[in-house]
């Protein structure tokens, strides 16, 4: 049995879900075109070198939600694709952009920025912007 309040949670679930892959899409779609980085490969470039270029393995698992196996096996497919390195430590697995890897953050870091701004950033007011992050920020923690 659903009531009205219900309906409007799922209906506000559905135009957020819809919303965020048509966003999602349009920005991967023009970053990855001149490529063939996909999608998680870009996430994790990004990441590593948001993180500065080295990150351990579980922050990764933290900063992308993924499952460890999902990210393990990612991992593998880029480092046989020289895009990074990993380094078994004591207490874990240091993981390190390669040169390619860099090589790419460098040719993508524009077209990612474009893209964003482009597809999300200028379709907001300053306001709107605000209220997108603390909603988000609200939805993460």
């Amino acid at each position: 049995m659903s009531t009205d309040g219900d309906e409007s949670g799922v209906a506000l679930w559905l135009l957020w879900k819809r919303t965020s892959e048509v966003i999602r899409t349009a920005v991967i779609d023009d970053v990855t075109a001149a490529n063939s980085v996909s999608e998680p490969e870009l996430t994790v470039l990004v990441h590593l070198n948001k993180a500065g270029g080295t990150s351990r393995q579980n922050a990764l698992v933290a900063s992308t939600g993924w499952d460890r196996s999902r990210l393990s096996h990612l991992l593998t497919r880029m480092e046989k694709r020289g895009f990074l390195t990993r380094e078994r430590l004591r207490n874990g697995v240091e993981v390190s952009l390669a040169p390619a890897g860099e090589d790419l953050m460098v040719d993508k870091q524009r077209a990612l920025h474009d893209a964003v701004e482009r597809h999300l950033i200028s379709r907001l007011d300053g306001e709107q912007q605000r209220a997108l992050r603390d909603i988000l920020t609200t939805l993460d923690g």
